[in-house]
């Protein structure tokens, strides 16, 4: 029982990390970076964020008995989605500062043609974001998951304990996943082109999924709806 416990914590928490909004958050801040290492600290840190708020959260809820709503529960997604879009956005933005193009000018008369690129040169490592981000993410996530720990225990230790359990499993799986997002880039930091073109990609995916998402939760759950 104690392992079967386990097995399922952990595989649950794994396979949350390779969500679609999940994928597209971290693949954000992995794509700024030529690094395996730094990679994987984005990914841990996102992981280590996430388990943080679902911990708190549904110890709240576990102890205190309490339920959240549905409507508060999917309301919580749309900042969420809406930083998705701003990351991405911002993604879009920074390759194409950072893209290198023929630049001519002049000087005392002479023009001259130059490699020219409008990046800051200052280097700045995003990763702590990645924390944040995995916070929000599991506040959003918080209610379904301790929906389903009620729903299988009555105990407010075995439930905290499958929430850590699952925690770890998220942790696991978004290193693996920042890894693999990461390996990509590094090949490619050696072709100016390819790179410009895969952070294009990333920024892009992630305009897209959480846009998906605010228009679901608009027009779908209707979330602003009030209930009769």
């Amino acid at each position: 029982m104690l392992f079967s416990f386990v097995g399922i914590g952990l595989l649950l928490g794994f396979k949350h990390a390779l969500e679609a909004d999940h994928i597209a958050a971290v693949s954000t801040f992995v794509t700024q970076t030529k690094s395996l290492k730094k990679a994987s600290y984005a990914g841990v840190l996102w992981g280590l964020g996430h388990t943080l708020t679902l911990l708190v959260v549904g110890g709240i809820v576990l102890v205190l008995k309490i339920s959240v709503p549905e409507k508060v529960a999917l309301g919580l997604e749309l900042p969420v989605a809406i930083i998705l879009v701003v990351l991405g956005a911002r993604l879009i933005i920074k390759a194409r500062q950072e893209k290198i193009h023929l630049h001519t000018h002049a000087h005392d008369g002479q023009k001259h043609t130059h490699l020219h690129t409008h990046a800051n040169n200052t280097s700045h490592n995003h990763a702590h974001q990645s924390f944040f981000m995995g916070m929000l993410h599991g506040l959003a996530g918080s209610s379904a998951l301790v929906l389903l720990v009620l729903g299988a225990t009555s105990s407010t230790v075995t439930g905290l304990t499958f929430i850590l359990v699952f925690g770890i499993g998220s942790v696991l799986g978004m290193l693996g996943l920042s890894m693999l997002v990461g390996l990509p880039f590094l090949l490619s930091s050696k072709f100016e082109s390819l790179d410009y073109f895969l952070k294009l990609a990333a920024g892009s995916v992630s305009c897209l999924v959480g846009t998906i998402v605010i228009y679901e939760l608009i027009f779908v759950e209707k979330i602003f709806q009030l209930a009769n």
